[in-house]
């Protein structure tokens, strides 16, 4: 199914007096970019996180928010870290020597310092906190997924009704093309006529001129091809997932077909049908870079 790569999903678990939390919210990206806010007794299961996004998710900058609460009387501990301490010692001698400051440094100043003392809960057990994680995770990444389906279902729609004009645009040039010879060829009659006045047309002469001029206005080539895209273009809206950089590629060349048709008009409908496609694709661009 078609999906866009913006959405937003929200997800909690709750487990006796344990809650946890997810938000995912995500934008438009060339490519995934995942970036995690997650508690620090969660940090462990990062890469955990990372490869569940990436089993669903292929393109957009994502960001995942978790949270946890908790209500239970938990057992903390303080515990001390002597090589940070003595670390902190060190540099701080060092720096009253090198600036030539009195020595006050005292226990309570070093418990001051960061990370010198880590508050530690005590029995935290790493299943139980994936359990809580995965479950707020899966629920969140659900309706992430539902969100992101229902925009792609939107831009879905959006874009084949913008195909649609466009065949309307490519069906009519390729009806007003042979009209442009016959109008060609009768103005060049009426041309001759005015300049010879009585005397004879040269009937191959006329065909010569209005052969170089079909040569130089001819956009079949370029209607095929359009054609062509268009339709690579509905089948991979209906039958695709991930189609995101193939419809920018065939954007890519919509427009270039477009352009040639317009450089090689001499007619002002068929120049007005070109302004109008390219006008479209445009519109069609903007849509797909919403795209997965």
């Amino acid at each position: 199914m078609i999906k866009s790569m913006t959405g937003f999903g929200h997800g909690e678990y709750t487990y006796e007096s344990e809650k946890v939390t997810v938000e995912i919210k995500s934008v438009n990206h060339r490519y995934l970019d995942l970036n995690l806010k997650l508690p620090k007794k969660f940090s462990a299961f990062e890469n955990q996180v990372r490869n569940r996004l990436k089993q669903d998710l292929s393109r957009g900058k994502v960001d995942i928010y978790v949270s946890y609460e908790s209500s239970a009387d938990r057992n903390y501990s303080i515990q001390y870290n002597p090589l940070i301490a003595s670390e902190y010692f060190e540099n701080l001698k060092k720096m009253s020597a090198d600036l030539g400051l009195s020595d006050d440094i005292t226990v309570t100043r070093l418990a001051q310092f960061p990370d010198v003392f880590e508050i530690r809960e005590a029995g935290t057990n790493e299943d139980e906190l994936w359990n809580l994680l995965s479950h707020a995770l899966d629920a969140a990444l659900s309706q992430f997924i539902k969100n992101r389906e229902d925009e792609g279902g939107r831009l879905q729609a959006d874009l084949l009704a913008k195909f649609d004009e466009m065949e309307e645009q490519v069906s009519f040039i390729e009806s007003r093309s042979p009209q442009i010879l016959d109008e060609y060829k009768e103005r060049l009659r009426r041309k001759i006529d005015e300049l010879l006045e009585d005397r004879q047309i040269d009937e191959n002469r006329i065909a010569m001129e209005v052969t170089l001029y079909a040569d130089k206005v001819c956009v079949d080539e370029e209607l095929v091809r359009l054609k062509s895209h268009i339709q690579e273009a509905r089948d991979a809206l209906t039958n695709g997932d991930e189609v995101g950089r193939k419809m920018d590629f065939l954007a890519q060349e919509l427009n270039r077909e477009s352009n040639t048709i317009l450089s090689k008009s001499t007619d002002v409908t068929i120049a007005d049908c070109g302004i109008t496609l390219k006008t479209l694709i445009e519109k069609i661009r903007e849509q797909i870079q919403n795209l997965e």
